[in-house]
């Protein structure tokens, strides 16, 4: 169990990375209660943070209603880490 929360939050700070890199944001100002439109995120940067998400690893991400309720960077980690999870899952060991 110890090692799912680690992995979890090893790729939580990998996502965060990302996200400052694609996003274009300081990574000091990327906390979780941080809204996306305050940090500048807006939907061409978004649509390359979600473009990176894919090609790094290799979960899809679709651009639905999911994604337009997302408010802060935490709704965003949430949403792409629960679909990284399940894209592992889905890979045959």
């Amino acid at each position: 169990m110890k090692d799912d929360m680690d992995s979890e939050s090893k790729l939580s700070q990998e996502l965060l990375a990302l996200v400052a890199r694609e996003g274009m944001v300081e990574p000091e100002n990327l906390v979780m209660e941080a809204k996306l439109a305050d940090l500048d995120i807006i939907s061409a940067d978004f649509i390359m943070i979600l473009m990176a998400i894919e090609e790094e690893y290799g979960a899809y991400i679709p651009v639905d209603n999911e994604l337009a309720d997302l408010e802060t960077v935490g709704d965003l980690l949430a949403v792409a880490t629960k679909k990284i999870i399940e894209h592992q899952q889905e890979k045959p060991a």
